[in-house]
């Protein structure tokens, strides 16, 4: 198991967003959720998460605008920041790349891949 963490989801899907988030508590992660990006970055600030987990397709902010805002804020700079989308191309993953995202997710995630996820970047 990984260390505890911060962790802010950001889905549009908010059973989804609320399901992720309690699985990532029940092993130990303090957790929030949003459902669009503008109000994921205001979260994100007064949170200040070690790790997101965002959906690329979010009202408001997309999750593309979200990355790059978050990184242009000085709090932003060291989040570990993943996409979970559905999205797999070869395109899909250089563009969450040049976005600011660390890695790409597709859903859905066994959570053993999430969890793996956090102890790479422990």
């Amino acid at each position: 198991m990984s260390r505890s963490r911060r962790v802010l989801v950001i889905d549009d899907n908010v059973d989804a967003a609320e399901s992720l988030a309690q699985l990532l508590e029940l092993s130990g992660h303090d957790t929030r959720t949003a459902a669009d990006g503008t109000r994921a970055l205001r979260l994100a600030e007064n949170f200040q998460p070690e790790v997101v987990l965002c959906d690329l397709e979010l009202p408001g902010l997309s999750g593309y605008e979200f990355a790059r805002e978050l990184r242009s804020q000085p709090y932003g700079a060291q989040i570990i920041l993943a996409a979970l989308t559905g999205y797999g191309e070869p395109a899909d993953r250089e563009r969450t790349a040049l976005a600011g995202f660390n890695a790409h997710l597709i859903k859905p995630v066994d959570p053993a891949v999430i969890e793996s996820f956090l102890d790479d970047y422990g």
